[in-house]
């Protein structure tokens, strides 16, 4: 064991303690996996991640850095809020991209192309493994779920870019933040769920705040249904499936969180064919950690 440097950031907020917190070791090299995921299920976060050298081919691809991220119990291939998180927390203590504004992040889906936007970084949206509309029986289910009724649930589709997401839109952002959803009926589901506020894919010129959406995720974990304060992979998958669909304008700012007394903002932009899920970070905790 030695002593590595480590930063608790919180992500997709300016504002510390209202976003969705990240352990991140910025110096994982010798670190077994039993050890990260040891560490990780310590930490009580959803997420922790581990900074390491690009592999070779990683480096002759152009990677800055690669990271592996843990959840409680498992390994993921990309997750969002710790792909903005630890490119927040690598650029602090003094990362250098190879080119000035663009960062490639290595991960288990391969690279992960980033971009600076003032003080908010982005990254781009990794394609959907499976998309199209979902089965009526899954619908149905979720709906029972969510205590919904099935009207309610205007559209839907599969919103899978790792994470098996299931997305559905309801008619409002007051719908969406007034779900009590039933753990049993959900069991096993990794369900989105989005709700406009004002009219539907239109940022409404009532809204103060200038969002489009409320979002909330729920999915299996801590021996139940747990909901995540703000999701970067869900948000990335629902703006290509929202965009695509015409449901979206090109460019829009999400609100995830507000259930849970947070103030996620999650930035949206299709630049080509390129969608940017992009919102700031803050690091709140900075120092060593012994593994």
């Amino acid at each position: 064991m030695r002593q590595r440097p480590f930063q608790q950031v919180d992500v997709f907020t300016a504002t510390p303690y209202l976003g969705n917190p990240l352990a991140v070791v910025l110096d994982g090299e010798g670190l077994s996996t039993e050890a990260m995921q040891q560490f990780t299920n310590w930490t009580n976060l959803s997420e922790a991640t581990f900074v390491l050298p690009p592999t070779p081919e990683g480096r002759a691809a152009g990677a800055d850095y690669r990271v592996r991220i843990f959840c409680p119990g498992r390994e993921l291939p990309f997750a969002g809020h710790p792909t903005l998180g630890t490119c927040h927390a690598w650029l602090a203590t003094g990362g250098q991209p190879r080119v000035p504004g663009r960062i490639v992040q290595e991960c288990g889906v391969g690279l992960v192309p980033l971009r600076q936007d003032g003080e908010r970084l982005a990254f781009a949206a990794p394609p959907l493994i499976q998309s199209g509309p979902l089965a009526e029986d899954d619908v149905e289910r979720i709906a029972r779920g969510l205590g919904v009724a099935r009207a309610d649930i205007l559209q839907h589709a599969w919103c899978d870019n790792g994470p098996r997401w299931r997305g559905v839109l309801l008619r409002s952002a007051e719908q969406v933040l007034a779900l009590k959803p039933d753990p049993a009926v959900l069991a096993g589901l990794d369900v989105g769920v989005v709700g406009p506020r004002g009219k539907v894919g239109v940022v409404g010129a009532s809204d103060a705040e200038g969002i489009a959406f409320e979002v909330r995720a729920f999915f299996p974990g801590n021996n139940g249904l747990a909901e995540d304060p703000v999701t970067g992979s869900l948000n990335a998958a629902l703006a290509q499936w929202l965009i695509g669909a015409g449901l979206a304008p090109t460019r829009y700012v999400a609100s995830q969180g507000t259930a849970l007394g947070r103030a996620g903002r999650v930035h949206v932009e299709q630049d080509g064919e390129q969608i940017w899920i992009g919102g700031s970070s803050v690091t709140c905790l900075r120092g060593e950690v012994r593994l």
